[in-house]
């Protein structure tokens, strides 16, 4: 199964300045319980903002530069090179940019959206695409109001594809 995780503003807002456009502890938490152990699949940006592998998963980096190498990654130059690699897999994650989602939902290669949404609209230069929701079937929902360490209201959704 492939997950498409990603945390969204009101407008699809996903960042901004190849960075996060807001802080919040509880998302961090949850991509790191869910994604450890697993693979995840992003796109050189996303994985330039992390700036290094993420600990305890098989980081996979999408780029069209032949030339790019980083330590403790694999580097590919297309999401269908990246799903090659994980196709014995039970479970891998799709976690950004833009580009890299866009093209997973177009190809319909992703069964699953984990979303956070961040109830605010933000100042953002890039975006989450928009989803055909009549594909997608939510699958469970949680709303959490802002407290002492996330300043905004969130919830996490699950969606399985349907068609």
């Amino acid at each position: 199964m492939i997950t498409i995780i990603a945390a969204i503003g009101l407008n699809n807002e996903l960042g901004k300045d190849n960075d996060l456009i807001w802080h919040l502890p509880a998302d961090l938490r949850r991509f790191k319980k869910v994604t450890s152990g697993h693979t995840i699949i992003m796109g050189r940006n996303t994985f330039e903002s992390i700036g290094k592998p993420l600990p305890n998963r098989r980081s996979i980096i999408i780029t069209r530069n032949i030339s790019y190498k980083k330590e403790g990654c694999e580097v590919v130059h297309s999401l269908e090179d990246a799903i090659k690699l994980i196709k014995d897999q039970k479970n891998a994650f799709i976690i950004g940019g833009a580009q890299i989602y866009k093209e997973a939902i177009e190809k319909k290669l992703v069964d699953q959206l984990d979303i956070t949404k961040v109830h605010q609209n933000f100042d953002a230069d890039v975006f989450f695409p928009t989803i055909d929701m009549a594909s997608w079937k939510e699958m469970s929902k949680e709303t959490f109001l802002p407290d002492d360490k996330n300043q905004y209201t969130y919830s996490f959704l699950s969606y399985k594809r349907i068609t």
